[in-house]
């Protein structure tokens, strides 16, 4: 291509085959995007946020309507999820009214569409990535099962056939991205990923759809059913039923004062501490006061208790509710930012509490980086030891899936200005 723009030779008002309904080129100009001469790598991210921070390592400081790029990058990314799959009424208008007669409904193959309010930005993404000057796309989403379906949607809606590769970081620091792109997996790798993510998503949308038709027909009363919120709705409705119908019984024990330590009067065959009746209480407490004790046994046994593992999401949400009454959804979104905006923390959205063996260098690293902030007393005692001593609680490499456990990074740790909690 001659000119340093783009050409697209597209029509306004013409359709991509997103939707026989869906319409994204209206009121956009498509000649303003400026990417230069040269072949290309295309990297799609999921946010701008972590976009800008891969185009801050990689160095693409020119600025296009929708994207960053430099001589040998165009980074561009997803808002969230630019691709839905498409309603009933899409593949026959006649499923816009709900009957029983017409469920299930289950189409041969499940369709995308544009989600309506970021069309504009699968737009700008659907003509870079078929562009004749982009040579093959990096896959930037989220590491996860989530992030891999949205560049995949995007990939199929936009017909793209180019080869893609995957950058899987677990961290946002510069270092993790630098060595994330010097360690690019063919896109392929990650098909059973796709696959997992793709199952979830379409049977989401026929559980969704034929059950909350045949339950809204059925009770005449609008019900939304889903293939998570519902059976979670029962757990809960259930535990309330439960403690509806809890009748609280009063009972008694017995304690007795030694001075430097204090005793129950345990029963001898139920070793049961509660007495139902108050009188029984008092007849034992008549027995025992004022009369002299024996101790008929000692038992003296040793315990060991493991350090506890390390975090992943669900365990760390437990704990940021006991210790500080936050919601789940809040713990998330702490981790999040921390995780994306302050780079203080590795992937949040795990469910792996283990790190794998090529970790200990950075746990090494990590420790150095906490001794100078106020947890210098917590890694003193780590750091005089010859060695640090991993076991099988903390490298487990066969208990890690797609992300290893909640860790912290190696970037620089500022800690001024945050609240306590």
């Amino acid at each position: 291509m001659n000119s340093s723009y783009l050409s697209y030779n597209i029509k306004p008002k013409k359709s991509i085959g997103f939707s026989q309904n869906v319409d994204i080129y209206e009121m956009f100009d498509y000649h303003n995007c400026k990417v230069g001469d040269e072949m290309k790598k295309l990297i799609i991210a999921e946010k701008p946020s972590v976009g800008r921070d891969i185009a801050n390592v990689l160095g693409c400081k020119s600025k296009g309507d929708g994207y960053l790029y430099s001589d040998a990058y165009i980074i561009s990314w997803a808002v969230g999820h630019l691709v839905t799959l498409c309603d009933p009424e899409e593949y026959d208008p006649a499923l816009k009214r709900w009957t029983m007669n017409s469920l299930p409904i289950v189409p041969p193959e499940i369709k995308l569409k544009a989600a309506p309010k970021t069309k504009k930005q699968l737009t700008i993404l659907k003509k870079l990535m078929n562009d004749k000057e982009t040579e093959s796309l990096i896959c930037a989403t989220d590491s996860g099962r989530e992030g891999e379906l949205i560049f995949r949607y995007i990939y199929m809606i936009t017909k793209c056939k180019k080869p893609f590769q995957r950058l899987w970081i677990s961290s946002m620091t510069d270092s993790a991205i630098q060595e994330g792109f010097a360690n690019l997996k063919d896109g392929t790798f990650y098909d059973n990923l796709f696959y997992s993510a793709k199952c979830r998503s379409e049977a989401d949308w026929l559980v969704g759809i034929n059950a909350s038709r045949a339950f809204t027909i059925h009770y005449n009363v609008l019900l939304s059913v889903g293939r998570v919120q519902t059976p979670t709705l029962a757990i809960i409705a259930n535990k309330q039923k439960e403690i509806d119908a809890f009748v609280p019984n009063d009972y008694w024990e017995v304690e007795c004062d030694f001075g430097e330590y204090k005793g129950m009067w345990i029963h001898p065959e139920t070793k049961e501490t509660k007495i139902a009746e108050q009188q029984i209480a008092k007849q034992i407490v008549e027995k025992v006061k004022g009369k002299t004790g024996s101790v008929s046994k000692i038992e003296n046994e040793e315990k060991k208790q493991p350090p506890g593992l390390l975090y992943d999401l669900t365990e760390l949400q437990r704990d940021c509710n006991k210790k500080y009454g936050y919601s789940a959804q809040k713990t998330l979104s702490i981790a999040q930012d921390l995780y994306e905006k302050r780079k203080l923390i590795t992937y949040p959205r795990t469910d792996s509490r283990y790190l794998s063996d090529d970790m200990k260098p950075k746990v090494a690293s990590a420790l150095k980086k906490l001794s100078y902030t106020v947890y210098a007393d917590f890694t003193a005692y780590i750091l005089e030891l010859d060695a640090i001593p991993f076991n099988k609680r903390i490298i487990d490499g066969t208990k890690i899936t797609a992300h290893h456990a909640i860790i912290t990074t190696v970037h620089n740790i500022k800690l001024k200005g945050w609240s306590d909690v």
